[in-house]
């Protein structure tokens, strides 16, 4: 019997508070942002006026020459070119220029007001040229190209199909579509969505404090991914990636934002010009304009489906607008096959997710990615079918949900029956619905319960675990706390009731790739699952030296000990033992250092061959289930909608500490609703964002937050440690569904685009706004890429 397999799992199931939530509360936490100290260079980027143009001079000689100016450097200095999937993007605009607010320089001085004077200085030329803002710009037929040697790209991943402005193609087919599509007896349900780009608004921006000693960078900053940024920065100032060291203070907030190498390198490359420590803190204007928002997308779905309501087939186009770089995007692709083909048993499927160069800024990744607007799109398109073939939304949705044995869009074939009891458990919840659509006050009710399917990205981490002599124990993983407490609660949960101690005397080490083994970074609902399991397993392997050390001192068999509580005895209400602290102390004097190590990566789990294309997941180890319920209120007059009741049932697989979740499901419900209901970010004629600050971007406020109401579901097959699954991304999934279909019962109105502002509802129930019309992927469906070899 193995040590790991003794573990108890009820032992590390909790209610516990966060040890880091009083320093965060009273200002004490540190973050990268305020490492500000005596001695240090301040920078500052100089970014692009325009979207499109080619750089006819950049001269810095007279900024250098300023007092107080220590460094200057522009594309000469970074040679690399980085990307996922593609490296396609250089750290500063090299020739042209292809988003206003692209890096065409970076300075260090004294003081910010030196940097900004040598920024002023800096003498650039940069001739217009035309830009494609929108993705059917970019589409249109003789479109200029915002990459015309997108061919000579260094294709990292091979798979996906490029051709002009789409930078990347994934495709998911199974079975005959055309035959589906073809049957006498289907109905033909076709919808248009289009939804807007969402910023993250992390209160603490991104930010880098950066050294240049004996030959190394060492980089503090605030990421969810320091070995990203550690091997993408050494690829693009063309250095190995061993002198480059990571380490990461706590983050201020990331929610996908800084999942990708960022500032890093401008920093990196100062501290070394200029012999001296470098920091550099985006404005909140800068982080307005450049960051990776979640994408501005179009999808087009149809389904054929029986009267009866069998799906027969389902064809989706997905278009992603990745901005003037494929970035994130082109790993995003895969997500639509897993989305889309994610909730319904469906007969035959053929879906296709591109992601679009234009002349704007970058997106990325950002809390359940493009799995927010996909399950908008599906939802809504399922309440259309309901009503096409005359039979219930909620009935629908119980003879379609997937489940035991069923396969997904890429021929994976699910495990055990979840989403069917989970709609049963919200029936329960939510009680008998109201038949009424019209309140005592005169607004519009409208209520819905709509199903996401999504995943926990497993990936490769590592960790290890070193037994202290005083019975505590340190764990050392290049995991980063970004405020869902899995670094700071989560993990020490699952250490300690391996070792048999109290989660608060497990110390967690900072974030270091000098001193952590690799880590594909912390998002995706990753950390608890892929760094716990690795955890369990170097806390396994501790435990094991501890019983054997123990079993000597004791004169028994390590089989017959328990540890738990801070000691380790003989089994038996009267049998001798001794203390953790005892036996670490002997062990170390023994053994020396009483360490263990772990790993965890993907599993993988089968697909069906030759179903998909491009992707860089065919097939989900761990998928997440959700069913919400909302309730909303509707002012006919003037479009305004409040939220009356939102209520979450959602898998969790096992919950380790369900005070935290709940959190996390409060607090993903509520960003959600940011997305459904007001965040609206706009991209003007020439390309600019319009909203520069808080000012100007709308988000959900203390009055517009309504409690949820949530049941968590255990039991769903995982292959997480103590069967475990990621909590922290999924709440978000759904709501911009739930609410988009409770907004459409309450009207009596389709709806088809994202955010539900009051304008926008206003305008649906006077009549003046109907679906999108999107021509540049009307035609066949299998027309473009998806048809050429």
């Amino acid at each position: 019997m193995s040590e790991i397999s003794t573990v108890d799992p009820s032992a590390a199931v909790m209610d516990l508070k966060r040890r880091d939530a009083r320093d965060k509360l009273t200002g004490r936490t540190r973050y990268t942002m305020d490492r500000a100290g005596a001695g240090m260079l301040h920078a500052a980027v100089l970014r692009s006026p325009l979207a499109a143009g080619r750089i006819r001079r950049l001269d810095t000689s007279r900024a250098a020459a300023l007092t107080g100016v220590h460094a200057i450097v522009t594309a000469d200095d970074a040679p690399g070119l980085v990307g996922i999937g593609i490296a396609d993007h250089p750290l500063f605009a090299r020739d042209v220029v292809r988003y206003i607010g692209e890096p065409l320089a970076a300075v260090a001085a004294e003081r910010p007001e030196d940097a900004a004077a040598a920024l002023a200085a800096i003498e650039i030329e940069i001739e217009p040229l035309p830009a494609v803002i929108t993705m059917a710009d970019a589409l249109a037929e003789g479109a200029q190209l915002v990459h015309p040697g997108w061919q000579d790209y260094e294709v990292l991943f091979e798979g996906g199909r490029r051709e002009g402005n789409v930078a990347w193609e994934a495709t998911a087919i199974r079975g005959d579509v055309d035959a589906a599509f073809a049957r006498p007896d289907a109905v033909i349900v076709e919808n248009t969505f289009r939804v807007g780009r969402q910023n993250h608004l992390a209160f603490e921006p991104r930010a880098v404090v950066a050294h240049y000693e004996d030959g190394r960078f060492h980089i503090e900053t605030s990421t969810q991914v320091p070995w990203t940024v550690r091997n993408a920065t050494a690829r693009v100032l063309g250095v190995p990636a061993s002198e480059v060291r990571v380490t990461v203070p706590p983050v201020g907030g990331g929610f996908g934002l800084k999942f990708d190498m960022a500032i890093e390198p401008f920093a990196a490359l100062l501290a070394r010009a200029s012999g001296r420590t470098v920091r550099l803190v985006n404005s909140r204007e800068e982080e307005m304009l450049t960051c990776l928002c979640r994408e501005n997308a179009e999808i087009r779905i149809r389904s054929a489906v029986t009267r009866a309501g069998e799906i027969l087939g389902r064809e989706a186009v997905v278009l992603m607008d990745c901005g003037a770089y494929g970035g994130e995007q082109i790993f995003l692709t895969t997500m639509t096959a897993h989305t889309l083909g994610g909730n319904y048993r469906v007969g035959a499927s053929r879906l296709v997710s591109r992601a679009i160069y234009t002349h704007t800024a970058p997106n990325g990744a950002f809390r359940a990615c493009n799995g927010v607007y996909n399950t908008f799109a599906l939802e809504r398109h399922t309440d259309e079918i309901a009503q096409a073939i005359g039979m219930d939304p909620l009935a629908f949705r119980y003879r379609n949900v997937l489940g035991d044995g069923d396969l997904g869009a890429t021929g994976q074939r699910y495990e055990g029956e979840v989403l069917r009891p989970m709609l049963e458990r919200m029936d329960t919840l939510r009680g008998i619905p109201t038949a009424a659509t019209r309140m005592a006050d005169g607004r519009l009710y409208g209520r819905a319960t709509t199903v996401g399917t999504w995943f926990v990205f497993t990936g490769p981490s590592a960790a290890t675990v070193n037994m202290n002599a005083d019975g505590s124990a340190t764990l050392v993983t290049s995991g980063v706390e970004i405020g869902s407490g899995s670094m700071m609660t989560g993990l020490p949960q699952i250490v300690a009731a391996t070792l048999g101690i109290r989660p608060e005397d497990v110390v967690v080490r900072q974030a270091d790739t000098d001193a952590a083994g690799f880590d594909v970074g912390v998002g995706g609902g990753r950390t608890t699952v892929s760094l716990g399991a690795a955890s369990l397993a170097a806390a396994g392997e501790v435990r094991g030296k501890l019983l054997r050390v123990a079993a000597d001192m004791l004169d028994a068999d390590p089989e017959h000990l328990t540890i738990r509580e801070g000691r380790i005895e003989v089994a038996g209400s009267n049998g001798p033992g001794l203390s953790i602290a005892e036996v670490a102390s002997r062990a170390q004097t023994l053994l020396g250092p009483i360490a263990g190590t772990g790993g965890f990566t993907s599993k993988g789990t089968p697909a069906m061959s030759g179903c998909a294309a491009g992707h860089f997941i065919d097939a989900l180890d761990i998928p997440v289930f959700a069913v919400h319920d909302c309730e909303v209120a509707v002012d006919p007059d003037t479009g305004h909608v409040e939220m009356l009741a939102y209520r979450v049932v959602q898998d969790v697989g096992r919950a380790l500490n369900p005070r935290a979740i709940l959190g996390q499901i409060q607090g993903g419900v509520v960003q959600g609703m940011g997305y459904a209901l007001q965040e609206e970010v706009t991209i003007g004629s020439e390309g600019n964002i319009l909203q520069t600050g808080f000012e100007t971007y709308r988000v959900p406020l203390a009055p517009d937050v309504v409690p949820v109401e949530v049941s968590l579901y255990e039991g769903a097959p995982s292959l997480g440690p103590l069967g475990i699954k990621g909590a922290g991304e999924v709440p978000i999934l759904n709501v911009g569904a739930s609410v988009a279909c409770a907004v459409a019962n309450a009207i009596g109105r389709p709806v088809h685009e994202l955010p539900l502002t009051p304008p926008h509802v206003a305008a649906l129930m006077l009549g003046r706004r109907s679906a999108p019309v999107l021509p540049h992927i009307a035609g066949r469906w299998t027309d473009n890429l998806v048809k050429k070899a």
